[in-house]
């Protein structure tokens, strides 16, 4: 694509793909137009950066398709001095538009190749508020207090390490269930040993690698 293609490619996954979709924050939109999502996706797939789909990353792993990025960046209210913790950084994408709406973002992932990757690709776009490091969130997280943590591949059910390490008031994002169909769900810590868990949408997200197994419930 050339830089013209790539601004009107850009201007249409707004205007038809993510708009569409009820998000309307417009700081979101602002910086989903800003960020040069074409520097993120593998040379192969450069023709079809903008459109509706989940791009093959190396690793194995895929970029949540645009309207998903979109949809949870505006559940999540990112407020511009928030910690942020990423878990899964994948292509780095996500990881610049948290870094483009909040304070700090701490970003983990189990595959080294794509945090160097990642690291390259921000470096370049002068983007500087953020720490990423190899590491698998299902033994242990980066220790701290977030007011944001999302997860970008789906859980089986809630994970209690992520809800703890929000502070009061922090909210998370997370993807629960088993394919075909799985929620997406925005929880907000409430006070000390308290969190609500809204329900936003329904979705379909890889897992989450190294997850913990599912369990079966008797009732």
């Amino acid at each position: 694509m050339h830089e013209n293609s790539e601004n009107l490619a850009r201007f249409n996954m707004i205007h038809q793909q993510i708009r569409p979709w009820n998000v309307s924050d417009s700081r979101v939109l602002d910086i989903l137009g800003e960020i040069p999502r074409e520097a993120f996706v593998p040379a192969a797939y450069r023709g079809v950066a903008f459109a509706d789909i989940e791009i093959p990353l190396p690793s194995g792993h895929s970029m949540m398709a645009p309207k998903l990025v979109a949809r949870l960046l505006q559940g999540l209210a990112i407020r511009p001095k928030d910690n942020i913790l990423e878990i899964g950084t994948g292509s780095g994408y996500l990881t610049a538009c948290l870094a483009r709406l909040g304070g700090y973002v701490t970003s983990i992932d189990l595959d080294a190749d794509s945090i160097e990757a990642a690291s390259k690709r921000l470096i370049e776009l002068g983007i500087r508020n953020v720490s990423l490091k190899v590491s698998d969130a299902m033994e242990s997280i980066p220790g701290g207090s977030y007011d944001v943590i999302l997860v970008t591949g789906s859980l089986p059910q809630r994970i209690d390490r992520f809800e703890t390490a929000l502070s009061i008031g922090g909210r998370l994002f997370a993807v629960i269930g088993q394919s075909p169909l799985m929620e997406a769900c925005f929880i907000t810590r409430l006070g000390e040993r308290d969190w609500s868990c809204e329900p936003r949408f329904e979705t379909d997200l890889a897992p989450l690698e190294h997850r913990l197994p599912a369990q079966s419930f008797v009732f």
